[in-house]
């Protein structure tokens, strides 16, 4: 026994049992503190918790309250615990063009003759580079299509053309769709260009290679794009081009353009085709007149760690504490029956009668009250050596609002930022599965620094019951696109090292019936409590996760730690 003390002694002075320590302290997230908590977030009297209501409004204050009451510092606006979040709808005057030259003859397009930007442009700049064809643009394993095979896309502009690859079907559209998004945060390319036929009325729209940059469309108030991002900054340029752009690119290249998009058309296989002779000069300018601004709230508190060299680094926390709201016609939805197509011959369940409220219990309920408790454990526990900063994030329903404002505007500087944790429904089994009670899946991991995954899979190691992690979310063919839809992504576009924790979709996510009485609290604990651990481990950590940005490699199948 002596012997024991003695060693567990020496085990502390050294600092060389953090694990077993952290492990001991995730014990402190109580499974009884989660249903309290979430039974008031995910109740009726929060309305559903849409950003810009009441209901948003008391889950804030909630939440703000329980970290008062643990001590936790306030990380918000004026030594509070809130960060207003500003929502601005903004309108483009764009004078912005592209010069093209072929073998020494150039012509122009300007933004709506013959090219169309997003209506969210960033800031003026000039991009000079050469154009390299890829195809379709598109990369999907389970179809062994790879347009980026034998390409180097740094310091070139991605321009493909058609829509659908050879084999795709319309259940992959959300893969094409992110075509220019892949190319310039994947493949580092310096742009893309996207055929016109993507694009939707009124231009900057969803669909187009400029995806996720702003809400397309114009209202009366002249409002073309909403957001809450700096516009001083520069973006990759991604735009869209007609077919008398395409045509003269194509036209020294020995392809006919006409030729090869009534090929694409009929979804066969596209040639290489070489666009060595073709230069581009893109040139953004564009003007922006915010005439709307509507304000909401993310939630802020930081535990300071202990190191005095340590304690002006972070670890970042987060989850969404919004929600859809409620319905407010008879026998709407707020997501459709294909929202949960992978939750194969399963349908809406039956609500209660006169139920319109969205609870969200799961979404995102279950990671809004993970983050308490987390919070909590950190707060009232033994802290780390580096600082803990926790967001409760508002509209992330409504397009990454909060984090997408938090990463422009940090409460800590970003370059002292080691790595974020991202909790988003951590509340059930993906699509019911009871074989999957045991299953927690991750994204992002692996992709911009493979330290930060072996860090997770030894915290999860460690746990007394290890979950079983699996990265079929994070295949690069994974037609959700997780990586890019929720608060972590905000965070890894400013190269931040992130990993998101989910339990997946089911039936009734996005309605009326994601409610308590269906949240699995054990599995839900337990995640919690890695997700303790792997941040305490970050925050005792002597050095910053090394940033190896080697990209998604841990998919469908893939297990464990990965060889550096």
């Amino acid at each position: 026994m002596k012997l024991r003390i003695r060693a567990a002694a020496l085990c502390l002075a050294l600092a060389v049992c953090l694990p077993l320590r952290g492990s001991a302290q995730a014990s402190r997230i109580s499974q009884d503190d989660l249903k309290q908590w979430l039974t008031y977030i995910a109740s009726d009297d929060l309305q559903g918790r849409q950003v810009f209501t009441e209901g948003l409004a008391l889950a804030g204050t909630y939440i703000a309250d329980h970290l008062k009451q643990w001590n936790v510092r306030p990380g918000g606006d004026n030594g509070g615990y809130f960060q207003v979040v500003k929502v601005l709808g903004v309108h483009t005057d764009s004078r912005s063009s592209v010069d093209v030259t072929v073998n020494g003859q150039t012509r122009t397009f300007k933004d709506g003759e013959g090219v169309t930007f997003p209506r969210n442009q960033g800031s003026k700049q000039s991009i000079t580079a050469k154009l390299d064809f890829v195809g379709y643009g598109i990369t999907y394993s389970p179809l062994e299509l790879d347009d980026y095979s034998g390409h180097d896309m740094h310091g070139k502009i991605a321009i493909y053309i058609g829509r659908r690859a050879p084999g795709m079907t319309a259940t992959e559209d959300r893969l094409v769709n992110a075509r220019g998004r892949f190319a310039v945060e994947t493949e580092h390319a310096s742009g893309a260009i996207g055929p016109a036929q993507q694009q939707p009325q009124g231009g900057g729209g969803a669909q187009g290679p400029a995806a996720g940059r702003g809400r397309g469309g114009n209202s009366p108030q002249r409002v073309d794009f909403t957001t809450v991002q700096r516009l001083d900054t520069p973006l990759a340029p991604a735009f869209t081009a007609g077919d008398d752009f395409y045509r003269f690119v194509f036209s020294a290249s020995g392809q006919n353009y006409d030729d090869l998009k009534t090929r694409a058309g009929r979804q066969e296989a596209l040639p290489r085709v070489n666009l060595e002779n073709v230069s581009i000069r893109v040139n953004i300018d564009a003007d922006y007149d915010v005439v709307q601004t509507r304000l909401t709230r993310n939630v802020v508190g930081i535990v300071e760690g202990t190191d005095a060299r340590l304690r002006d680094t972070y670890v970042l926390l987060g989850a969404h504490y919004d929600h859809v709201g409620y319905q407010q016609f008879a026998g709407t939805v707020a997501a459709p029956e294909s929202a949960i197509a992978l939750c194969q011959g399963q349908h809406r369940p039956t609500p209660r009668p006169d139920d319109i409220i969205n609870n969200g219990a799961d979404d995102d309920g279950s990671g809004t009250v993970s983050l308490m408790a987390i919070a909590k454990a950190f707060a009232t526990g033994q802290k780390p050596k580096r600082s803990l900063v926790f967001v409760w994030h508002a509209g992330e329903e409504a397009g990454l609002y909060g984090s997408r404002y938090m990463a422009d505007y940090p409460v800590v500087p970003l370059d002292h930022v080691a790595a974020q944790l991202n909790i988003d429904m951590v509340g059930r089994n993906e699509c019911d599965d009871a074989t999957k009670a045991n299953t927690l899946f991750l994204v992002g991991s692996d992709r911009i620094s493979t330290e930060l995954h072996n860090i997770n899979e030894d915290a999860n190691a460690a746990l007394p019951m290890p979950l079983t992690l699996d990265y079929a979310l994070n295949d690069i063919a994974d037609t959700e696109s997780l990586y890019t839809r929720s608060d972590h992504y905000s965070y890894a576009s400013k190269g931040i090292p992130i990993i998101f924790f989910t339990t997946g979709l089911h039936k009734d996510y996005h309605y009326v019936t994601d409610e308590v009485d269906k949240i699995i609290f054990p599995k839900m604990t337990r995640i919690a409590q890695l997700v303790y651990t792997t941040a305490n481990r970050l925050a005792n950590l002597d050095h910053f996760p090394e940033r190896d940005n080697k990209g998604p490699r841990m998919g469908r199948g893939e297990t464990g730690k990965i060889a550096r």
